[in-house]
């Protein structure tokens, strides 16, 4: 049997799969590339931390003497060439290595100021835009933003901001979250931090690199950053690491923040690695190939659906700065739609319909369809969005390019039959 006989397909859905295959050499041209320079950066981490077999051993309890979780942090350090790195299965979430990231180095009196705007859902609460009593705001910590302009930095503002006030900590996200600008390349990211540390040398950087790893040559700690935050369950995690997170930077805030997720005292020396080790060290081993994948994945979906008349977020012919792609539908149905084609194509409950419903963290409902290994895991083929409008979908993952393919003709068929079924 062929690919085609195997998914099923309504044969307009196959000829326009067809009509994109030669547009999509060329970026998949520039994405091997990139996964070449990236594959060459982990193998020399892995050569310089001089890994072996031992270091998939794990420990329980306190975790004392973890000699696989410090080679895996030895590893992090050199890919991200920093001076430490804390790479811990304790951190729940990219959200939950930003909470503690925050927590560790901002202390009452303090100024937290956002670059980007407003930040993740998942952190109003945490900085205590949305009132918590355990928010950072309760804690005597301030808080204040500046907003993008044409998908930029605002320099002179912030440039001016850091005349008149003491910020202890510049907090900037890379990717766009559910919002409709446009992910951060790491050109902007290397301008933003020169400007700052001009005006406010002390100030700490802060970024938010969730979704954007491997996906250009350079990280923000290669262009100034102070400290850099991500998940494992996203690109580092290589679809392989079944949670975790990752903070790499300057040595004293590391600690700082290593001490908020443990203790005063014992910081980094403790957290068992309880068996993750083998699996943070393949992941990371599998990232470059598997965030390329991801990427291959976007540039079909955009191709398909920019032909099917829909806007795509970056277009077609754009270049990638994250993993995530933004599809706007206009209306829910062809939301809902898409995701059920992609939950119809994904390896592990393909036969659940999803649904939209209410999130914590969320203040709309959020349809989400992943058909994932590891539940939450957005490395994985996935798409989910907030109902509300202009009814957009991020999409974002794919593990092989081969198999999430699948779930985009899918996704994409669901759509094309709909249609049909209207006329």
């Amino acid at each position: 049997m062929s690919m085609k006989e195997w998914i099923n397909l309504n044969p307009k859905t196959w000829k326009l799969y067809e009509s994109v295959k030669e547009d999509l050499k060329e970026p998949f041209k520039k994405i091997e590339e990139i996964e070449e320079y990236n594959s060459a950066k982990v193998m020399h981490a892995f050569w310089a931390s001089k890994i072996s077999e031992m270091h998939f051993n794990s420990t329980t309890g306190y975790g004392y003497d973890d000699i696989g979780r410090d080679a895996i942090e030895n590893v992090y350090k050199e890919i991200f060439k920093t001076e430490s790195a804390l790479v811990r299965n304790q951190f729940i979430s990219g959200s939950h290595a930003l909470a503690k990231t925050l927590f560790g180095l901002l202390r009452p009196g303090d100024l937290l100021l956002s670059i980007t705007g407003l930040p993740y859902d998942t952190l109003h609460e945490v900085i205590g835009i949305k009132e918590n009593e355990s928010s950072l705001k309760s804690f005597g910590i301030h808080y204040d933003q500046i907003e993008l302009i044409a998908d930029d930095f605002n320099y002179s503002k912030i440039a001016q901001y850091l005349e008149k006030n003491k910020v202890k900590l510049i907090a900037l996200q890379r990717s766009r979250g559910y919002s409709t600008r446009k992910s951060l390349s790491i050109d902007k990211v290397a301008k933003v931090i020169k400007v700052i540390k001009e005006k406010s040398p002390d100030t700490i950087v802060m970024v938010d690199n969730c979704y954007c790893e491997f996906v250009s040559k350079l990280e923000p700690s290669e262009v100034g950053a102070d400290v850099v935050v991500g998940s494992l369950i996203k690109n580092l995690g290589g679809g392989i690491a079944s949670n975790g997170g990752y903070v790499v930077g300057k040595k004293k805030y590391v600690d700082l923040i290593a001490e908020a997720l443990t203790l005063p005292g014992e910081g980094r020396e403790v957290g068992p690695s309880l068996g993750a080790n083998k699996s943070f060290l393949q992941g990371i081993f599998f990232a470059p190939s598997v965030v390329a994948s991801a990427l291959k994945t976007n540039y079909l979906a955009s191709a398909l659906l920019t032909k099917l008349g829909f806007t795509t977020d970056p277009h077609f012919d754009e270049d990638r700065v994250d993993i995530v792609l933004t599809m706007t539908f206009n209306n829910p149905e062809d939301l809902c739609s898409f995701c059920e084609g992609v939950q119809t194509g994904s390896p592990i409950d393909s036969f659940v319909k999803p649904i939209p419903v209410d999130m914590p963290g969320y203040d709309d409902q959020v349809i989400m369809a992943a058909g994932a290994f590891t539940q939450g895991s957005s490395i994985e083929l996935s798409c989910d969005g907030p109902l509300r409008e202009p009814y957009i979908a991020y999409l974002q993952g794919g593990l092989t390019y081969n198999t999430a393919k699948l779930g985009i003709l899918k996704a994409v068929n669901k759509i094309i039959e709909k249609r049909e079924n209207n006329e």
